[in-house]
């Protein structure tokens, strides 16, 4: 099958933004103080990185997608559809992971599948 489209790779990770707590020096007798003005105490960031299959010339692409607190399925919607801007007039095939998100009733209903989506090509299931 000679398919002339982007391959995609996407993962989503969380971070914790709180400084780690760790012996640090002080003089005797005074505990060490550690300030941070950060108010998301968790973070998510969604990165995907693409090939083309046919045209290497044309480089990898890479995208991601920061916001506080973890991913569920609006929020992967929403890369999604930020990913078909970003891929707009071509054709992708979508590698993920199992997260219970990607295939959840909501997700399929908003389905790659749909017409004039950059997503037609991905496997109706995605690999685990």
């Amino acid at each position: 099958m000679n398919t002339r489209a982007w391959i995609v790779f996407l993962d989503e990770s969380g971070v914790s933004l709180l400084p780690e707590i760790r012996r640090t020096y002080a003089p005797r007798g005074r505990t060490p103080l550690l300030r941070h003005r950060l108010n998301w105490k968790r973070a998510s960031m969604a990165a995907a990185l693409g090939y083309h299959s046919t045209d290497l010339a044309r480089g990898a692409r890479l995208c991601f997608h920061l916001r506080p607190g973890s991913y569920d399925t609006a929020g992967l919607m929403e890369v999604l559809e930020r990913m078909k801007v970003f891929y707009r007039g071509e054709r992708v095939i979508l590698v993920w992971d199992g997260l219970s998100a990607h295939w959840s009733r909501a997700m399929r209903a908003w389905s790659p599948g749909r017409t004039g989506s950059p997503w037609n090509g991905c496997p109706p299931t995605h690999p685990s």
